[in-house]
């Protein structure tokens, strides 16, 4: 992963995967770093980077909630 795109983790989602589920930072990353949203955003050619921080916490509480990965329609 580049620098950018850590640093756009730590700061536009990462804290609202805190907020949502009352967890610690260390807790929240730890969850969406194993987590099927993480492992789609993480590859390029997934296109899910273009999603808003907040589409993309959405998709990872769906995903955590039911076991299924969605993607929004656009």
């Amino acid at each position: 992963m580049d620098e950018k795109f850590n640093t756009i983790l730590s700061i536009a989602l990462i804290p609202q995967i805190v907020e949502k589920e009352k967890i610690d930072d260390i807790a929240a990353i730890s969850e969406f770093y194993s987590s099927k949203t993480y492992e789609m955003l993480a590859k390029e050619e997934t296109k899910v980077w273009h999603y808003s921080p907040l589409t993309i916490c959405s998709m990872w509480q769906y995903e955590k909630e039911t076991g299924e990965l969605v993607f929004p329609e656009e």
